[in-house]
């Protein structure tokens, strides 16, 4: 029950969330005096220092909501170490392609299809689990390939004074065997791995440690109709985490034991007449990692997320006992790498085209079964908005490779340049052999997907003048007695043919999706049907077939080092200046939105804070006063705040009203993420929280209608005017501005739309009884406030 009297209107409450890019405290209240109310320095809830002791004068207030805000945007663009989570990009899509599943089939009369979404989740979780050993597997290649076995095995970088001076073969030192160079190049593979677990458990201790107030099983196998983001352990993902993280772990420290026990076996193989002991020896690490490889691929399949309970159990077997194993295997296999083998010598390149093939290919295999199981759950639960008729999540997928193997493979692209000097590598006449010839083949692809990427977005272009053209002789009719100005008339077009590129932005993603399966393809074939890089494969081809092979091979290696640098620059500036950050920041608030659920290497899940924050404020504060609250979501905000909505216990919820602007609810996340945000969970929304509006503009390229069908006009307002007006008046002597997706709060509708929200709210609890008016409904602490909802 309120801990205060009950004021006639109750007191009301205007939490504002801002959306990307983030807000301060002042932006969002409009004064530049501002006090937090609840919080710490990543995320909190501030007021104005004039309404910090609102609850104790609610009469000041009569008519009126307080406004507070709650400021995120440092979970994604807080301090430099934000620079280092560029180069987790693969993963994080990767992560994005399991949230991107079509919708199961839901309803008494449909069906259940739990095999093929928990088929769908297990194909993503190996997906992820490839681009971990791609990278240090990529890692080894630079480390291990070419310095440990190619570079110091030459003359060439082993000169006298040179840094790999004390490697030279015929030196006779203790490293110039190449077993004991390979151990020592494997440690560079193995810190990044050690990296990369830091990271994934420091950020978990950051962000998404915090338990939910309840819990409930896993929603791919659940009969409950519930929409997934109302369940109780939907945003902790503890266990599955930690299991992940224990499993890509191991895989990269085996990535890293493969790497060193192959060739060393193999020499051993060669001289077992002399050293039986030794091949003996290298037959048993292989087993073990054999078998270690088998189990880490055991746990990833094994077990998906758990969300209708929180599940605070940990494995502790497997997130202790298996990356402990691989480390002692690994440090085994480096101590029997390191053993005398005289008259082994390093020449040609590492086992490296058949292991960076086989990834490949099984990555495009992965990609295909998930095109199927995606369809056929599309067809069983068809949803005409969803991306690319339910492919968008293997489109996704696709991506995610994509990214993975570029950014790999460039990095030992670059250092073999760098280190052939003014040669190229893998060609005649060249001192060292070079990375394997498919990472020479995937650079020659770019060139070709960027000419048909160049194609395409001169074909929307196109397409988007004639419609700008077209709705440029509308635009001054939806203006009633102003006169025609076709210069601004074309502005206003161009801003709605703008915003409508949005709804074309899956086609394009298909067709990358598409072109880079098919080109990834042929560059696997061409490699492995003729061993060598593109400009030599074509030596006896027609002059013109072996200068295209040539200028693709080079204009893709130059393309490559260019976006490596560009990338390293970047970084580098996001890591100096917070602005540049905020930048960064923005494509963390879209991609970081959902939990890790397939990569734990994945930058960190920000709802699984922001979620709980917002959903223990609404509570304890509409508990401990008994007032009204609206909470107003813009942009990326929107979700947050649709996601805490759905978390609010019943009685809870029917003191809160939604108001959404420049939402992407529908027209981004119910496409791309249908099984989530698609009609049906979005429907349940409205009818689990009656009072919810939501403003849209067609302007705008990120905000549209949130509820599908006949029932948008009950939530949807909108298109608003934007520009308000359309010339010079004398409300208006200034020329308006194209809003486009800011500057909601400044359109008279947001106003009279939370007003309204705020008057229903007030009706509704003047229809309850009394006696039901509860403060915390059961399974919250009522006897005390949850944390964090002090003011």
């Amino acid at each position: 029950m309120p801990d205060r009297p009950q004021t006639d209107p109750p007191l009301a409450l205007e939490l504002l969330v801002h959306g990307v890019a983030g807000a301060s405290p002042a932006e969002l209240l409009g004064d530049p005096r501002t006090v937090r109310v609840t919080g710490d320095s990543t995320a909190a809830v501030f007021r104005r220092t004039a309404d910090a002791d609102a609850e104790a004068h609610p009469e000041r207030y009569a008519g009126l909501p307080v406004p507070e805000a709650y400021c995120w945007s440092r979970l994604t663009s807080g301090n430099g170490a934000r620079a280092l989570w560029l180069l987790l990009l693969p993963f994080m899509v990767a992560n994005l392609a399991h949230w991107a599943r079509p919708a199961a089939p839901t309803g008494l009369a449909a069906a259940p299809a739990p095999r093929a979404v928990r088929t769908y989740g297990v194909l993503v979780r190996i997906l992820a689990l490839s681009l971990t050993v791609l990278l240090i597997a990529a890692a080894c290649e630079v480390a291990l390939d070419l310095v440990a076995w190619q570079c110091a095995g030459s003359a060439t970088c082993t000169a006298p004074g040179s840094p790999l001076g004390f490697l030279a073969p015929d030196g006779g030192g203790w490293w110039s065997q190449p077993g004991r160079r390979l151990a020592l190049g494997a440690l560079v593979p193995a810190a990044l791995t050690g990296l990369l677990w830091f990271l994934s458990n420091r950020t978990w201790s950051a962000y998404e440690s915090q338990p939910p107030p309840a819990g409930a099983a896993d929603p791919d196998t659940a009969s409950d109709t519930a929409p997934a983001l109302g369940r109780p352990g939907f945003w902790y993902g503890r266990r599955i985490v930690a299991r992940l993280r224990a499993a890509h772990t191991a895989a990269g420290l085996l990535t890293v034991a493969v790497a060193v026990s192959a060739p060393t076996a193999a020499h051993d193989r060669r001289t077992a007449a002399t050293a039986p002991g030794l091949e003996a020896v290298g037959w048993i690490t292989q087993t073990l990692l054999a078998a270690g490889a088998v189990t880490v691929a055991w746990v990833v399949c094994r077990r998906g997320r758990t969300e209708d309970r929180p599940d605070h159990r940990l494995d502790r077997a497997v997130v202790s006992l298996l990356p402990g194993a691989a480390l002692v295997l690994l440090a085994a296999v480096l101590v029997h790498a390191c053993l005398a083998r005289p008259g082994w010598t390093s020449a040609g390149r590492l086992p490296g085209d058949f292991a960076f093939g086989v990834i490949m290919l099984g990555q495009g295999l992965c990609v295909l079964a998930l095109a199927a199981v995606a369809r056929y759950l599309h067809r069983r639960a068809p949803d005409p908005g969803a991306a690319l008729r339910g492919l968008g999540g293997p489109a996704v997928a696709m991506l995610g490779c994509a990214l993975g193997g570029v950014m790999s493979g460039g990095v030992a692209q670059r250092v073999a340049d760098w280190m052939d000097g003014g040669a190229t590598p893998g060609t005649a006449g060249a001192p060292l052999a070079g990375p394997p010839v498919l990472l020479s083949w995937q650079a020659s692809v770019l060139p070709p997907l960027l000419l048909v990427l160049a194609l395409l977005a001169a074909w929307f272009a196109a397409r988007g003048a004639r419609t700008r053209r077209r709705l440029a002789a509308t635009v001054a009719a939806e203006y009633p007695g102003e006169t025609p100005d076709m210069a601004r008339s074309r502005r206003i077009a161009g801003a709605r043919t703008a915003a409508a590129l949005t709804d074309s932005a899956p086609w394009f993603v298909a067709a990358v999706s598409g072109i880079t399966l098919v080109l990834g393809a042929g560059a696997l074939a061409g490699a492995w049907c003729t061993g060598q890089v593109p400009g030599e494969a074509a030596r006896a081809a027609p002059p013109l077939l072996e200068a295209a092979a040539r200028a693709a091979q080079d204009a893709g290696s130059w393309l490559i080092g260019l976006g490596i640098a560009l990338f390293a620059a970047w970084g580098r500036r996001a890591y100096r200046d917070p602005a540049a950050r905020r930048t960064i920041g923005i494509l963390w608030d879209v991609g970081t939105f959902w939990p890790r659920a397939a990569h734990p290497f994945a930058p960190p899940c920000y709802a699984e804070r922001a979620v709980p924050d917002l959903t223990w404020r609404m509570t304890g504060w509409t508990g401990r006063t008994g007032g009204r609250l609206v909470i107003s979501g813009h942009s990326q905000g929107s979700v947050l705040a649709a996601a805490a909505v759905w978390q609010l216990p019943p009685p809870v919820r029917r003191r809160v009203a939604l108001l959404t602007y420049g939402s992407p609810l529908a027209r981004l996340y119910g496409r791309w993420f249908p099984a989530y945000f698609g009609p049906g969970p979005l429907t349940a929304l409205h009818r689990d929280i009656d009072c919810w509006r939501n403003l849209w503009r067609a302007t705008d390229p990120i905000g549209g209608p949130a509820l599908p069908g006949p029932r948008s006009p009950e939530v949807d307002r909108g298109p608003l005017a934007d520009p308000l007006a359309y010339g010079r008046s004398a409300h208006h002597p200034l020329p308006a501005p194209i809003l486009g997706h800011a500057d909601y709060q400044a359109d008279p509708a947001f106003a009279a739309e939370r007003a309204a929200l705020l008057a229903r709210l007030e009706r509704a609890a003047r229809a309850e009884v009394p006696a039901q008016r509860p403060g915390v409904s059961k399974g919250w602490a009522a006897s005390a406030d949850p944390p964090g909802t002090a003011g």
